[in-house]
């Protein structure tokens, strides 16, 4: 078979089935075997770390850490027993704040494992089935429908109206059409529209595609293994306390020397005597209250940034971070969380603001600057069911967290009639739908035939040239 990696979008699709040494009715079950055994399981490889009592540990490693602890042990051996468990107590507080700082750091990296699509739909033998994910191999036909997560990259050979949702790898917010048409082989993942990539979203139409990638191989398992090999690096802070601790340490250890030279030799103090007073300058000179206050600092700064939703993961970090001064984007100068929002509805009499912030679905519709009941004007109301009848996305909320599965536009219409208190589980029963047309980038549009009270309507949504084009105003509908 051939090695040819990251090529597959430049070349056809009969020739990428044959360079994978496959057909469009599948591979045979010996021939998925034997490459089970070359290629491994479709997953991302999970590097080994130290464990808890490790991760803990290492909170300690840290000069003025040392020299606290040394501090402690100090009064302890003085019977300052107070002293001895604040300082300890600065110690602890500083460790146990860094180990859950960056567990929680530690499973928002792990997250990208959750983006994997846990199974799909193959073609082996000429029969369709059902596998696990971890079971796809190079040169497997895999059947995408939407709702679909793509289950390991993939070059498409036959496509329906395919659009995917790939913000996760381009940041692009809107769903990208794709096709089986080759293209430049320098061309960027965001135009390599002949393929899917694993971990994204199917929001529309229908494909097949032939595995070109599957587990480390894939896009997403190349980021997961570069994030997994980033070399520590220490921020300036920590190289100025780094750099303080030293020096601080190497004064305390010279002045603590002098008095006890001072004492016993010009003094003539007992040897005892004199080493106490070496040691009560000693505790005396270190700041135990400095790790203290960084801490707080710094931990202050990390809580404000997982407010919005930022987790660092060491502490130190929040002070590098805030010292960006400029953030380059990309190409498109897009930077997004994925999430659409409808603020406007116009009918053919009114214009309506809709008030809210991304998926949240509290908010209120405005006319001329007044809060109005949706339910009173019906127009809007009409506008708002079809819209939401006329959509295939699933919005669940759980939590108080608002997820949508699906075309994030049709996720901003649903989420839009839950402001009106119109609920797509219950308009979807009340106006059964009969039929449907697919959105397809010929088309330009998507149709459905409900079941209304007073008879059967087609509800259309698209492109807004195509809908004014197919589009016909009744009259006596259109009194509004």
């Amino acid at each position: 078979m051939s090695k040819t990696k990251n090529t597959w979008h430049s070349i056809s699709s009969d020739e990428v089935i044959s360079g994978l040494e496959t057909s469009k009715s599948g591979l045979s079950l010996s021939e998925v075997k034997k490459r089970q055994q070359e290629f491994g399981p479709n997953r991302l490889d999970e590097k080994k770390s130290a464990g808890p009592l490790i991760h803990f540990l290492a909170q300690f490693h840290n000069l003025l850490i040392y020299v606290l602890i040394v501090a402690a042990i100090i009064t302890t051996l003085m019977q300052h027993y107070i002293d001895s468990i604040v300082i300890m107590g600065v110690v602890f507080v500083n460790a146990i704040i860094g180990f859950v700082q960056e567990g929680k750091a530690k499973k928002a990296l792990e997250a990208i494992k959750n983006m994997l699509s846990p199974s799909a739909i193959v073609i082996r033998e000429g029969e369709r089935d059902t596998i696990e994910s971890t079971e796809l191999v190079p040169g497997d036909i895999v059947i995408l429908e939407a709702g679909d997560k793509v289950p390991a990259d993939l070059r498409i050979i036959e496509a329906k109206g395919l659009q995917t949702q790939e913000a996760a790898l381009t940041g692009e917010s809107v769903p990208i059409e794709k096709n089986i048409e080759k293209v430049p082989t320098d061309s960027s993942i965001g135009d390599q529209t002949n393929m899917c990539f694993s971990g994204t979203l199917v929001t529309s139409g229908h494909a097949k595609g032939v595995v070109t990638s599957i587990g480390k191989d894939t896009q997403i398992g190349q980021i997961s293994t570069m994030i997994s090999n980033i070399e520590a690096m220490t921020t300036p802070l920590l190289k100025a306390m780094h750099t303080f601790s030293k020096w601080l340490t190497v004064a305390i250890i010279f002045l603590s020397s002098l008095v006890f030279i001072f004492a016993y030799i010009l003094r003539e103090f007992g040897i005892t005597e004199s080493f106490m007073a070496a040691v009560a300058l000693s505790v005396a000179a270190i700041p135990e209250g400095l790790p203290a206050i960084l801490t707080i600092t710094l931990a202050i700064g990390v809580q404000r940034m997982a407010s919005q939703k930022a987790i660092i993961r060491k502490l130190p970090a929040v002070e590098t971070l805030g010292s960006v001064s400029t953030i380059c984007s990309d190409k498109t100068g897009t930077l997004t969380r994925n999430e659409m929002m409808v603020q406007t509805i116009t009918t053919p009499k009114k214009s309506f603001q809709v008030s809210g912030e991304g998926l949240s679905s509290k908010g209120e519709f405005h006319l001329d600057d007044e809060v109005i009941e949706p339910s009173e004007y019906k127009g809007l109301q009409l506008l708002i069911k079809s819209s939401i009848l006329c959509s295939d996305a699933q919005v669940k909320i759980i939590e108080e967290q608002v997820k949508v599965s699906g075309d994030p536009m049709e996720g901003a219409l649903i989420i839009a009639g839950h402001k009106a208190d119109l609920y797509a589980n219950k308009l979807n029963q009340e106006y059964t739908r009969l039929d449907h047309i697919p959105f397809t980038s010929e088309n330009r549009y998507m149709a459905t035939l409900n079941q209304f009270e007073d008879g059967t309507k087609i509800l259309i949504k698209g492109a807004p040239e195509k809908v004014l084009e197919i589009c016909q105003l009744n009259a006596e509908d259109n009194k509004f």
